[in-house]
């Protein structure tokens, strides 16, 4: 497995708990959007430990960036993220990844779950092809929404959200159910996008199923 060495050009918190992280991009280093590559830490101790990560920016940029949820009580690889600084260096490995833009339809997010989501919806803006995609968006807070204003900036009313421990005007409270999807899916949806949590993931399947969505039509990533 081949591995890149590459330089933080810069790195910030976007919301409480995610950073965004912009690298060098090596020479031919090629990928979808929706695609992902393992991560881990020039230093000594953490060479070894690899973290998925997905890419965040177009595949034309001539940069790299990855919007990392942290999780300090892990003690891994994400919470030693909040310790690097520009010109700390990363290692990024093969590219791999499930999810690809298929054609119109609705993408349906867990908290990190987005990240496959973030590439996709900026290429399909950069190709005024947005079209009637619809994003439902999974958040335990109103906080906890990765690029909100991005998002409405690009989908306006297609961009639904729903926070299971909060209750704010204007936003959907609650997690996702069959009855909540019907609104928004139906037998003529052509294409379903999928990225969470595996218990998330198992039941919105179950629920995609019961629409009567074809298997063939859903697109699973699992974080």
């Amino acid at each position: 497995m081949k591995q890149h060495l590459v330089k933080i050009k810069s790195i910030k918190h976007i919301t409480h708990d995610v950073l965004q992280i912009v690298t060098e991009k090596p020479k031919q280093y090629n990928f979808t959007p929706g695609q992902a590559t393992e991560v881990s830490i020039n230093k000594p101790d953490w060479k070894e430990k690899k973290n998925p990560f997905t890419f965040t920016c177009l595949p034309e940029d001539d940069f790299l960036e990855f919007n990392i949820k942290i999780y300090p009580a892990h003690k891994g690889v994400t919470n030693k993220l909040l310790t690097l600084k520009k010109d700390d260096e990363l290692i990024l490995y093969d590219v791999f990844g499930a999810i690809s833009y298929k054609g119109e339809g609705v993408f349906i997010a867990g908290g990190a779950g987005i990240t496959p989501f973030i590439s996709i919806f900026r290429y399909l803006h950069s190709k005024n092809e947005i079209g009637d995609n619809k994003l439902i968006f999974a958040n335990k807070k109103k906080e906890d929404i990765i690029l909100s204003a991005e998002f409405k900036g690009l989908l306006d009313k297609n961009f639904i959200n729903i926070l299971s421990d909060e209750k704010v005007e204007g936003y959907a409270h609650g997690q996702i159910t069959e009855g909540f999807l019907k609104a928004y899916i139906n037998d003529t949806t052509k294409n379903v996008y999928v990225c969470g949590p595996p218990p998330m993931m198992d039941a919105i399947q179950k629920q995609l199923s019961n629409l009567g969505i074809d298997k063939k039509a859903i697109t699973v990533e699992k974080i």
